[in-house]
């Protein structure tokens, strides 16, 4: 048996890591997780997963991947070298064979023939790698059906119950053949069946629909285990679709309990229904079972926090008596806030088993990130949620999540001071509806003790109290549940040593960034030495400082560090050639920070815009324009535009990452200020016959500006597409007065 698949020593678990691999078919078109994420096609990937420290991975070997026109034609080639080089880097590979997928073209869940068919896969699979112990033939097959049966949002797109539970007994039908098949090579091949397993409260009025739900959401591990038979809860409910009988009763004959239940959990997962209707937004209320009500994340409607999944699994080993894994666990969410969940679900599976229950592992979800999944991957967005490994690096990036998996393996001490905080699902603010005041009896097994406003937490040292970055970062800290101290030149005055170490002893931070500067381009001509001073002394300054206390550094340069020749976007490596004083500061402040502090993260970016400062370009536009007033600007500058508030949730991340080195942060879309100015305006829906395209030379400005100094990555892009981000600056800023703007390029 492979050590793996061995129960852990008590009071231990097992770090497992999972591959966000699946191939759904929607209409005739496939989404393929591994062809966006890159892994289809990089075998190097492996060695990165195990560095982490994981002892399993869930790891797809595909049937629409691998045979999609039958076993006679099948292509081995990529299992063949990714199998064998996991076990030889001592992971043990969980071997997927369906995952939310509905097999090839020629089948699909609701076919007589799909379950035989995956058997017959299987078992060519057992053959192939009859070392192989660990099997999940298809994942989550009651979430799988509800997608494709019951809501239509996955082939084969069924929308009755009858569909839903032909697809749930033909995926669980296909699990008891799969593992005979197997088993018939290996009789030692163990089960690990994977679904997501929730709850769901309501108000006393939907007590019949959320009694339903809590027992329906056993379905697929009571089929697999013998338990569906005329005494089941659902019985009734079961038969009532027109399935015959027999069909249910043949898993009682043929019963194949899973060696390891495997819990996928989510902060969706988790649920409250309620009668009252008016209370939610419209996209949670519906009509299901005769019942119109609304149906929404538990933790965005109830008042007092979740208990988390310690009470979850509980529940799964007093109904099973099975081992247990979590095999799914992610958040969507801020880096901090995904740290803090991981390690809430570490440490619940912990308590749950020095409580008695067999839980083996957890597992980090997903390796790579995921694609899409915020619209059921029913269409490419390119909406991207990362995991331990960034994949919109050419090489994928380690995250936090990363750092933390290491440090959970090895049973060191975790250092991150974010964890420090509460995630956003047991904060104030998170709350889509009136909090209900209901009372869900379960013991917390969550670390809820991490108050990010505790006496003793670092902080993030924030400079620039005064100006719009130091003011962003300082809002979007406080809706992170960071803790931080902003703090302007009384308190510190960057280019002054003992100011620097007067902050530095009186606040302890884990990180200092750098927001302050000056910022007059124009002036800056006639006012060298005070530019230079705030912008390439005091960061230097900071950096002697850092490096010398051991925190990091994050401090911010411009797009004028270039001189424009090269007429396309500039990387970061990329030579510097500033035309202009405020350029020449910038680029001397970025030699010396990284020569003193190589660890520090130095930013470059450009033209900001945002809803929370009325004096910026497209603020001042867009104000301007509405007035009837003439706007006049640039139209032979050409810039890539910043969102502020996506510039600083993504160096937050980049930060507690401890990223470092020069990055280009901005939405990576070259336009003139006259044509952004334009294409806000039209977003706005306004009249822009009174903006007024103008040479920059004859705006009448002091300091010579590069024609054109757009930006793009070569590390990764991190942003959102322009337009997007416009979108959201135009809902989110304040209603502008009616008053004029001036020229600005």
């Amino acid at each position: 048996m492979n050590e793996a698949s061995q129960p852990a020593p008590h009071g231990q678990i097992e770090l497992w890591g999972g591959l966000e691999c699946t191939v759904n078919r929607v209409l005739d078109e496939y989404f393929s997780q591994m062809e966006r994420n890159g892994h289809a096609t990089r075998r190097d990937d492996l060695e990165r997963f195990a560095s982490l420290g994981i002892r399993a991975i869930r790891y797809p070997v595909l049937w629409e991947r691998t045979a999609p026109e039958g076993l006679d034609r099948a292509d081995w080639s990529w299992p063949d070298e990714r199998l064998p080089a996991l076990r030889d880097l001592g992971v043990a590979p969980i071997v997927g064979l369906v995952h939310h997928g509905s097999g090839p073209r020629h089948t699909s869940l609701v076919d007589p023939g799909f379950a035989e068919q995956l058997a017959e896969f299987a078992g060519a699979v057992a053959r192939r790698y009859p070392w192989v112990e660990l099997y999940t033939p298809v994942n989550e097959p009651l979430t799988t059906a509800r997608f494709s049966g019951l809501y239509g949002v996955w082939y084969p797109h069924g929308r009755d119950e009858r569909s839903f539970i032909q697809a749930l007994l033909n995926q669980c039908r296909a699990v008891v053949l799969s593992m005979r098949a197997i088993r018939e090579v290996n009789p030692q091949a163990k089960l690990v069946q994977t679904d997501d397993l929730g709850k769901t409260y309501g108000t006393p009025e939907l007590a019949e629909l959320s009694d339903f739900y809590n027992e329906r959401r056993w379905l697929s591990w009571d089929l697999l285990c013998g338990k569906v038979d005329p005494e089941h809860p659902l019985w009734e409910y079961l038969c009532a679709t027109g399935i015959d009988a027999a069909e249910f009763l043949w898993f009682r004959d043929n019963p194949c309990p899973p060696d390891v239940i495997g819990v996928n959990y989510y902060i969706t997962s988790e649920r409250w229904i309620d009668h009252r209707v008016e209370r939610y937004p419209e996209r949670y209320v519906g009509t299901y079972r005769g019942h119109h009500h609304a149906d929404i994340e538990a933790p965005r409607a109830l008042a007092s926090p979740m208990p988390g999944i310690g009470p979850l699994l509980q529940e799964a080993w007093e109904r099973y008596r099975l081992p247990i894994a979590v095999t799914e666990a992610h958040i969507d969410a801020n880096r901090e806030d995904q740290l803090r969940w991981l390690l809430e679900i570490w440490e619940a599976a912990k308590a749950v088993r020095q409580q008695g229950a067999d839980v083996r592992a957890v597992t980090v979800w997903a390796l790579l990130g995921s694609y899409d999944w915020n619209c059921l991957v029913t269409a490419c967005k390119g909406y991207y949620e990362p995991g331990p490994f960034d994949a919109r690096s050419e090489r994928p990036r380690p995250t936090a999540v990363a750092s933390l998996m290491r440090e959970l393996s090895a049973g060191r001490p975790l250092s991150h001071p974010v964890l420090q905080g509460q995630g956003w699902w047991r904060r104030p603010g998170r709350f889509f509806c009136p909090p209900v005041d209901t009372l869900v009896t379960a013991s917390a097994h969550a670390a809820t003790h991490r108050v990010g406003g505790e006496t003793g937490v670092q902080p993030i040292l924030i400079t620039g109290a005064s100006g719009t970055l130091g003011r962003a970062f300082a809002r979007i800290c406080e809706s992170r549940n960071l803790t931080y101290r902003l703090i302007g030149r009384q308190e510190m005055d960057i280019a002054n040593p003992a100011s620097v170490e007067r902050a530095i002893e009186k606040y302890r931070p884990w990180a200092i960034i750098n927001a302050s500067g000056y910022v007059r381009i124009d002036e800056a001509e006639l006012e060298r030495e005070r530019c230079f001073r705030e912008n390439t002394q005091g960061p230097s300054l900071l950096a002697i400082a850092c490096v010398r206390h051991g925190i990091q550094l994050m401090t911010f340069s411009s797009d004028l560090v270039f001189d424009g020749r090269q007429g396309a976007p500039y990387v970061e490596t990329d030579d510097v050639s500033p035309i202009n004083v405020y350029g020449m500061s910038k680029a001397e402040a970025e030699r010396r920070v990284l020569d003193t502090h190589p660890e520090s993260l130095v930013v470059r970016t450009s033209a900001f815009f945002g809803p929370w400062d009325e004096h910026n370009f497209l603020t001042r536009a867009l104000r301007t324009l509405a007035s009837g007033s003439r706007f006049v600007a640039a139209n032979d500058v050409t810039v890539s535009p910043t969102y502020v508030p996506d510039l600083v949730n993504v160096c937050l991340d980049l930060l507690i990452d401890k990223e470092k080195g020069i990055w280009h942060l901005t939405h990576a879309e070259p336009v003139t200020w006259a044509d952004l100015a334009l294409k806000a305006s039209q977003l706005a829906g306004l009249d822009a016959s009174r903006l007024e395209a103008r040479a920059f030379a004859g705006l009448g400005r002091g300091a010579p500006r590069p024609s054109y100094s757009a930006l793009r990555s070569a590390n990764a892009v991190l942003l959102p597409r322009l337009d997007d981000a416009l979108s959201r600056y135009l809902q989110q800023r304040s209603p502008a007065q009616d008053l004029p703007g001036q020229a600005v390029g």
